[in-house]
């Protein structure tokens, strides 16, 4: 079967990285009515120092490569992420990215959903 008739979407989640990573890439990879799934690519890439998520939905998300650091409102230090490791995120929990690695790409598995 042609991939233009296939109604299955397949992929792989490390395969294809953007190259031009100036800014944080993000890819829906599917969705329905309350959800909602994505691939991030970061590569150096931190919130700015005054934002913090706030988002209306949880989160399920995974490091899949590289390394992050997460900080949750109220906390005094980030969390360390490795590859493998993930983190469900109450709605309206505020947080940031606080780091991810320069040398490697850091690819996220992000669900957001309504519970």
């Amino acid at each position: 079967m042609s991939e233009a008739h296939d109604p299955v979407g397949a992929g792989n989640l490390l395969a294809k990285l953007p190259i031009d990573l100036t800014s944080e890439a993000l890819e829906v990879l599917a969705e329905g009515q309350n959800v909602r799934i994505e691939r991030i690519v970061s590569k150096g890439h931190a919130s700015a120092d005054d934002f913090w998520y706030d988002q209306p939905q949880t989160e399920f998300v995974v490091l899949l490569a590289g390394e992050a650091h997460v900080l949750f409102e109220g906390e005094p230090d980030p969390r360390e992420l490795k590859p493998g490791d993930y983190l469900v995120i109450p709605a309206r929990c505020r947080h940031r990215v606080a780091w991810t690695t320069q040398e490697t790409p850091s690819v996220w598995l992000a669900v957001h959903y309504d519970e």
